[in-house]
This record gives structure tokens, C-alpha cells and sequence, in this order.
């Protein structure tokens, strides 16, 4: 996968990005997102009620291990019920990749 033209996708969608934390935000504006990036800081329920509030698409980029994906599903779940737009194309197209941890993406890329 081009993760340059993944990059440049991401950024012509401008959706607000979830990420886990503060070591995600900062790799993923490493590598040039400049989406709108929140952390998981406050209760799961907290940021779906907020995100739905300002009816904005949504992409979630928690990590590919096994605590990210029960955090994408609690979330997937919580947009879903408030009707919040979820693109999961960028997040599917990461697990074409040998990357689990978003805060390493940024050193994944240099590698390349």
C-alpha cells in the first residue's frame, strides 16, 4: 500500500480523526495529517455524545491490536447509534500493512 497516497487521502477528506493518545496524534501530524486529531482523554460514551453533537464524519484510527479493536467496535457501535458518518477505509487499509501500533506509524513510513 502507498501510505503516501493514504496520507494524501486522509487529508483531502478533512473528517476529525479518534486516536487512543498523545503518542498517536503526534505520528500521525508527523507524517502530515492535518485533520482535526482527539485522544481517547475522557469516557468512550463522553466523545461519541460530543462528535455526534457537532455531526461531523469520523474516522477512527485506534490501534490493530486486540484492546484497539474492542475500542473500535465501542465506538463504531456509539457513532452508529448516534448516526455519526464513520469511514473505516484508511483503518482497513492499515491492516494490509504489517503496522498494529498508530503511534509507530510515522517510523513505519521512514522505513519504507
Amino acid at each position: 500500500m502507498m501510505l503516501d497516497k493514504w496520507i494524501e487521502d486522509i487529508n483531502r477528506l478533512k473528517h476529525l480523526i479518534v486516536v487512543e493518545g498523545k503518542k498517536d496524534k503526534a505520528a500521525l501530524e508527523n507524517i502530515g495529517i492535518k485533520n482535526t486529531i482527539i485522544t481517547l482523554n475522557k469516557p468512550l460514551f463522553q466523545i461519541v455524545e460530543e462528535v455526534a453533537k457537532d455531526n461531523t464524519d469520523v474516522i477512527i484510527l485506534t490501534d490493530l491490536d486486540k484492546e484497539g479493536k474492542k475500542i473500535f467496535e465501542a465506538l463504531s457501535q456509539g457513532f452508529h447509534k448516534f448516526g455519526v458518518r464513520m469511514h473505516n477505509k484508511p483503518r482497513d487499509q492499515l491492516f494490509k500493512t504489517s503496522l498494529r501500533q498508530i503511534e509507530g506509524i510515522d517510523t513505519y513510513i521512514k522505513n519504507q
